[in-house]
């Protein structure tokens, strides 16, 4: 990214968000911002609630305490299906992709928001139906284009390469033209050229998306990511520029541990005496 001031938007606000399971509390006051034209980077180690905070958005989980707007509205009580209809989509750790479908067909699922007709017309395939899947088709084959899969829209997806399928998991979610972006691990198993790629997508999609990510890549995060948040047992220990939250010594804790911690620490002050 050529800058690192974003744009500023009505977008997703999360505030004092408590989730428990049992005697587990998974997120524990969470408060997290993310406008549009933005790329909020989640970062923690495993079992921090990252997951469970996409869930709450998506409505997956209910929060016991909190509240949540987005476009300065109550996200509240909203159903996983009514998701794309607000112009929030999700990609999942894994694909998450249909086995049985095409890969075409898996991403015209994410453009069901601009179906004008009901379903049922399409299974009668009436001829306004008809116009209205090739209009979907279109949008599907734009978005498999753009991440540069259009050659693999009549394979499955079981047949494809990991980091092939997880492009088309992207189509997708794209496929729907979000205002909300939320990618849980978009990073895993791509190597470092398909990451430069992703980097660069993710850095296109201009002012009008706002962008969560959840990745443990951290070197892509930083690349990516306006700000980054940082979460440990469910509690927000860290927020701000990437590059300043790499040497929070409450960061390098929850990651490597206290000695660790403290050794990096020393490394730092040395440094910076030395260069003094």
């Amino acid at each position: 990214m050529e800058s690192r001031e974003p744009p500023t938007g009505a977008g997703l606000s999360v505030r004092d968000v408590v989730v428990s399971f049992g005697g587990i509390i998974a997120l524990d006051g969470v408060s997290v911002d993310v406008s549009r034209g933005q790329v909020l980077g989640v970062i923690g180690p495993n079992g921090a609630g990252k997951t469970t905070l996409f869930n709450v958005i998506c409505g997956f989980v209910r929060q016991q305490s909190g509240t949540l707007t987005w476009r300065e509205r109550p996200l509240a009580r909203v159903s996983p299906d009514r998701l794309a209809a607000l112009g929030i989509s999700r990609t999942l750790q894994g694909v998450g992709l249909f086995g049985g479908l095409t890969v075409l067909e898996n991403v015209m699922t994410g453009a069901q928001r601009f179906r004008r007709t009901p379903l049922v017309s399409a299974m009668l395939a009436l001829p306004w139906s008809d116009r209205e899947e090739r209009r979907l088709r279109e949008r599907a084959l734009a978005a498999l284009a753009r991440l540069g899969c259009e050659d693999v829209a009549d394979r499955l997806p079981g047949t494809l390469p990991y980091a092939v399928q997880k492009r088309v998991a992207l189509a997708r979610a794209l496929a729907c033209e979000p205002e909300l972006l939320l990618l849980d691990e978009p990073a895993g198993g791509l190597d470092s050229r398909e990451l430069g790629d992703l980097g660069e997508l993710i850095g296109s999609l201009g002012s009008a998306v706002a962008v969560m990510l959840v990745d443990h890549h951290m070197d892509f995060v930083v690349s990516v990511c306006h700000r980054v948040v940082v979460l440990d047992f469910g509690r927000l220990i860290a927020e701000g520029e990437p590059a300043a939250v790499q040497q929070d010594p409450r960061v390098l804790e929850a990651y490597l541990g206290r000695e660790a911690a403290d050794a990096g620490a020393l490394a730092t002050a040395g440094a910076e005496d030395a260069h003094d």
